[in-house]
């Protein structure tokens, strides 16, 4: 029979995905002779197994269940249930880290009669303490009671003095189970084995539970990898004060600093720390207060860093003055803390540059490049208070006090402390502030994994959510009034600090380094601007894959020459409006030609639906009837008459050359004359000409033809001074389909994905956030194909396209220059295709990088 069940002297580090993450590492810390308080692991396996099938255990796998805690109790001396009471922690563990997102139970095993058998060995406020909370737990994570009715009825004894101090748990104990008699009508379980039956199947039901599903979701976890369930002997932080639980980092998870980083909490139980009951100690005032332990801390750290040779994120107990290492995993840490911890551990001999590049997470690289608040702003603003630099970064946002209010990214997340059932709320506000809670607090942690900024525990914070107001010090805040935040320093400050570009740290740029002698995809930058190129350059781009004429028109002095042009009723009214035109043009083109210089520039011809340039208000309609001379009544009738009732398949791209071939006769005009400008500078312009929308060979030939022929005939043997090509842009499913043919004419293809992807699905993309979350949420897709290449339908357009140019020429240029080309699973897939180039904005210019990088250490 496959075994299910496994002791943690019976498994290893190597073992996640089917002991899970914290039972992998369990067992390799056992192997390490660490001191760990033994127990037993449930695999993933019997999780996918109970959430398919009758949601039922075997009889096979509750003999083995058995087995094992004979074992464990053999291991310990103590027995579950009896006079030397065993008592355990059932914890979730997913292969992947999934910090709070399901559940744990705490000191199973409890009884009526266990706990007077502990109250002898230890003391009865201890005992109904630990069992108050058992009661607690379960009823609220295996039997649904909401937490409120518990925190209620505490608050309630609390605030009467109904109990003397010593009295005050047993009460407390009595009316936790007479509230679990009156919703279930019987007692709460007094067999330790039924209790654990029940744990264990709670822990798997959290599986899918709406904050881990959510969390799944945000992080690209696999909804089929399940759960194990790790069930440990507990060792107890909340027996004296000789006692202690904690949560410690190898280094400093918000700025990567080789410094021991953590806290810890006298006299409690781990769930205080992370749930930021208490404000927690910092770990170095740990060497005060327990010096041998504290070195004997430090050296397990050192122990654990160097075997898993990553920065670790541990969870320890000190029971009686004996230390106890209750978990270790890789932490979870900032974007900038990554870089750092990554760039030193090369130093350090720990990992190679390779293995320092597989480690960042390409999409956190956006989140350095944020900025910081503007000096002379900060000097103005008003301090309103300072809590701790959770996690850092900075924001600025209106507050909302509930996470189901949080609507956009125009906000910051104000909570007394927060919870798993705040998932939601945090992933789209730009920054979270609490009033309780420490640095390694639920809102601290789960905002480094999602590289938002927070500052955690400000003392001088108290919401009023009834009034939907707060106060910080002595100033009052409503619901709504913005606030800035700073989760390098702590500090809040009254309304809307400007934000300066941040000076990016030198491991970022060793990263970038590292970076682009691996990569094989050249990363060019979309870029329609002088100051977009100069971005893109800074960035590191090696080219422009996509430059979009049309952009270049959306400027106040400019639109009206522009309508003129689509409002022309004859060549010679459209060859004036184009005259005007073609000025701005060049000046533009000189611009950036003189700042891209010799690198690759792709510059795509007039492409959107020509109503994106029309006029909308009155003022409008007056002004360009003054300009073309003709009455208002005559604007309106050729508004009319350039209606269209689907303008993204309508006359746009190159239907418009081949209605009115004059437009990229005067764009190409432009251009070259441009180039031949900047030639006398000594800067030869490397152009590449891309005609959009193209579905067959014939359009292309008919515009390349116009286009060449002119060009020819107007600057002669001056055109032989520069080097053009000209290619399209693959945006249709049939330019895919004859690819080939098209190949023969054209010199490179640039998929343009957004438009690929919308005539392959059919779907609209402005529209389709409407209902792609629907989609989603039935798992009908798992991502939108506007952000992640769709690799068989879109994907296997692209590959079509790839091997059929490329039989008609083995080495045919190709690129992408959809949104899709700064995705770092798109760029994978680019990789895979092997591609020339890709092009993204200038912002995601070094996540291309990086993930181009990664590309291809992986194949």
């Amino acid at each position: 029979m496959k075994q299910k069940v496994f002791l943690f002297s019976e498994g290893n580090k190597d073992m996640k995905t089917l002991l899970g993450g914290k039972g992998a590492n369990l067992c390799e810390m056992t192997n390490l002779k660490l001191p760990i308080p033994q127990g037993f692991i449930i695999s993933t396996e019997v999780c996918k197994e109970y959430l398919k099938k009758q949601k039922k255990l075997s009889n096979s796998l509750l003999n083995e269940i058995n087995l094992n805690i004979r074992k464990l109790e053999e291991l310990t001396g103590k027995t579950l249930g009896g006079n030397n009471p065993l008592i355990l922690s059932i914890r979730s563990g997913a292969p992947i880290s999934m910090p709070g997102m399901m559940d744990t139970i705490l000191n199973l095993g409890l009884n009526d009669d266990v706990v007077e058998i502990l109250s002898i060995k230890y003391t009865r406020e201890f005992a109904f303490s630990i069992y108050s909370r058992f009661i607690e737990m379960f009823s609220n994570i295996v039997k649904q009671i909401p937490r409120e009715k518990f925190t209620e009825i505490e608050h309630k004894l609390k605030h009467n003095k109904i109990a003397e101090k010593n009295k005050f748990y047993e009460i407390l104990t009595e009316k936790y189970k007479s509230l679990y008699k009156k919703n279930f009508q019987e007692d709460f379980p007094q067999n330790p084995e039924e209790q654990l039956i029940q744990c264990i199947l709670a822990i798997f039901n959290s599986w899918n539970n709406n904050r881990a599903k959510l969390y799944r979701k945000l992080n690209n976890i696999d909804d089929n990898m399940g759960t194990a369930v790790n069930i440990q002997e507990m060792v107890f932080g909340n027996l004296n004060n000789a006692s202690a639980t904690g949560v410690a980092f190898t280094r400093n998870p918000a700025n990567g600093e080789n410094k021991i980083f953590g806290e810890f909490l006298i006299n409690a139980q781990g769930e205080d720390i992370v749930a930021g009951i208490r404000t927690p100690d910092e770990i170095k005032n740990m060497k005060n207060i327990f010096p041998k332990l504290y070195s004997e801390f430090i050296n397990y750290a050192t122990i654990l860093e160097n075997h898993y040779k990553d920065m670790q994120d541990i969870e320890f107990t000190i029971e009686n003055e004996k230390l106890f290492i209750l978990q270790t995993r890789n932490g979870k840490r900032s974007p900038y803390a990554a870089i750092k911890i990554a760039t030193d551990m090369v130093k350090e001999n720990l990992i190679s540059k390779e293995q320092a590049l597989l480690r960042i997470n390409p999409k956190d690289i956006t989140i350095l490049l944020h900025g910081s608040f503007n000096k002379d702003s900060i000097e103005k603003a008003q301090i309103l208070g300072k809590g701790l630099g959770g996690s850092a970064g900075i924001a600025v946002g209106k507050i909302v006090l509930r996470s189901e209010d949080v609507v956009d990214s125009d906000t910051i997340l104000v909570r007394t402390e927060t919870s798993p059932e705040d998932l939601n709320g945090m992933s789209i506000a730009s920054g979270i502030l609490t009033a309780k809670g420490g640095l390694t607090s639920h809102g601290a942690v789960v905002a480094r994994s999602m590289g938002k900024c927070c500052v955690a525990g400000c003392p001088t914070l108290s919401i009023n959510l009834e009034r939907n107001e707060i106060f910080l010090g002595n100033n009052l805040l409503k619901e709504g009034d913005y606030i800035s935040i700073d989760g390098y320093s702590g500090n809040i400050y009254l309304g809307k600090l400007k934000i300066d570009l941040s000076e990016e740290m030198k491991e970022f740029y060793e990263i970038i380094d590292w970076a682009k002698s691996i990569k094989k995809l050249s990363v060019r930058m979309n870029a329609d601007t002088p100051e977009d190129c100069i971005r893109g350059l800074k960035y590191f781009a090696e080219g422009v894959g996509l430059c979009r004429t049309e952009h270049m028109f959306f400027k106040a002095d400019r639109i009206e020459p522009v309508r003129e042009m689509i409002l022309a009723n004859t060549s010679e009214e459209r060859r004036n409006a184009l005259n005007k035109i073609k000025p701005y043009q060049k000046d533009d083109f000189l611009q950036i030609f003189k700042i891209i210089k010799d690198k690759p520039i792709n510059i795509r011809l007039l492409d959107p639906p020509l109503h994106e340039f029309l006029p909308n208000t009155p003022k409008e309609l007056q002004k360009l009837s003054k300009s073309m001379k003709i009455s208002l009544a005559q604007i309106k009738e050729r508004l009319q008459k350039l209606e269209e009732h689907n303008p993204m398949l309508g006359h746009r791209g190159c239907r418009l050359a081949i209605t009115y071939p004059e437009i990229y006769i005067t764009q190409c005009e432009a251009i070259i004359e441009s180039a031949l400008e900047v030639l006398k500078e000594n800067i030869t312009v490397n152009l590449e000409i891309m005609i959009p929308l193209i579905s067959s060979l014939e359009e292309f030939n008919f515009i390349k033809t116009i286009i060449e022929t002119n060009l020819k005939e107007k600057y002669k043997e001056d055109l032989n001074k520069i080097t053009y090509s000209l290619g399209t842009m693959i945006e249709l499913p049939r330019a895919c389909i004859t690819a080939n043919k098209i190949a023969q004419s054209a010199a490179f293809f640039s998929f343009g994905t957004n438009d690929l992807t919308q005539t392959t699905f059919g779907m609209s993309r402005d529209d389709s956030g409407k209902f792609i979350e629907e989609y989603k949420e039935h798992n009908i897709l798992n991502k939108s194909p506007f952000e992640t290449i769709d690799i068989d339908g879109v994907g296997y357009l692209m590959k079509l396209a790839i091997n059929l140019a490329r039989e008609t020429n083995p080495n045919f240029k190709i690129g992408i220059c959809g949104e899709q080309g700064g995705d770092p699973e798109s760029i994978d897939y680019c990789h895979k295709l092997n591609l020339d180039y890709i092009s993204c904005s200038g912002f995601k210019i070094p996540i291309a990088i990086i993930a181009a990088a990664q590309s291809q250490l992986k194949k």
